[in-house]
């Protein structure tokens, strides 16, 4: 019976701690939930007043004062736009130089209207575009040659810096990430082209194919660096993304892949008309 006893103490006891233990935890947990139940009501006051201040704004913009309101602030956001990017266009100034089309990134010039019709086209000898009174030549991005003028190389260099230039001006203002963002550099810009990284292990037996979720930039010169052309007529057709990308923005299809002075001109006069500000 003292025997019995005793196991019957230490099964008491036993069961004492472990009481205990789970008093301690049903108390931390009750302060836990308090604290969380605190959090939650402060999210929920903030949730309600923040409800109250969208039903008000709803409210007042439901009226015809507070639509009225609205388009007024949009049209001086969009003259100040307006504005802002008359200045690039006169800094890079994209005009037509009368005499005989050269091999450049465009024969015709289709006046767009915002749903993208063509309503004409200019000729093809009527004369050729310039920015900043240089042309961009193609023809060294297509193949160069020991026997290819170097200023012209350079020329067409500078005038993709002046586009490249004009571009970004023209996506801050209108507050448009590009896709493709560019390193200023005057006549040596670059574009830059992320991607994800792919890296492929093959065996004799199996293939297998690793793609690593990594994105890693690649830049492109905006100008000839040696006798390596690709990347540099990429660099261009990359530019032209950018520049449709902005078109698209603002409702304007872009005029092709070659026509980077044409797009450019395009994306000013449509900015600068008076549709612009109604829409």
């Amino acid at each position: 019976m003292h025997q019995k006893l005793e196991a019957r103490k230490m099964v008491l006891g036993n069961m004492s701690r472990h009481s205990m233990l789970a008093v301690e935890d049903t108390k931390k947990k009750e302060e836990q939930l308090s604290i969380e139940l605190r959090s939650l009501l402060v999210a929920g006051t903030a949730l309600s007043v923040a409800r109250k201040r969208l039903e008000e704004s709803n409210r007042l913009l439901s009226t015809e004062k507070g639509y009225v309101r609205l388009k007024n602030l949009q049209k001086m956001l969009r003259r100040r736009q307006q504005h802002m990017i008359s200045q690039v266009s006169l800094l890079y100034p994209v005009k037509f130089t009368m005499g005989p089309a050269q091999e450049q990134e465009l024969d015709s010039f289709p006046n767009t209207s915002r749903s993208g019709n063509s309503a004409r086209f200019k000729p093809a000898n009527q004369g050729t575009l310039t920015i900043l009174g240089l042309h961009l030549t193609m023809l060294p991005f297509k193949m160069m040659s020991f026997f290819t003028n170097k200023k012209e190389v350079q020329k067409s260099a500078t005038a993709l810096g002046y586009v490249g230039h004009a571009v970004l001006l023209i996506a801050s203002y209108l507050k448009v990430p590009l896709r493709y963002p560019l390193r200023l550099g005057g006549s040596h810009s670059y574009i830059i082209d992320y991607g994800p990284s792919v890296e492929a292990t093959s065996s004799d037996l199996s293939s297998n194919t690793v793609v690593s979720t990594d994105v890693k930039h690649v830049e492109f010169p905006l100008f000839l660096d040696g006798q390596d052309t690709t990347r540099a007529a990429y660099a261009v057709f990359l530019l032209n993304k950018d520049l449709e990308q902005l078109l698209n923005y603002i409702g304007v299809k872009s005029l092709g892949p070659r026509h980077v002075l044409a797009n450019l001109k395009e994306l000013v006069r449509t900015i600068q008309s008076v549709d612009y500000i109604d829409t």
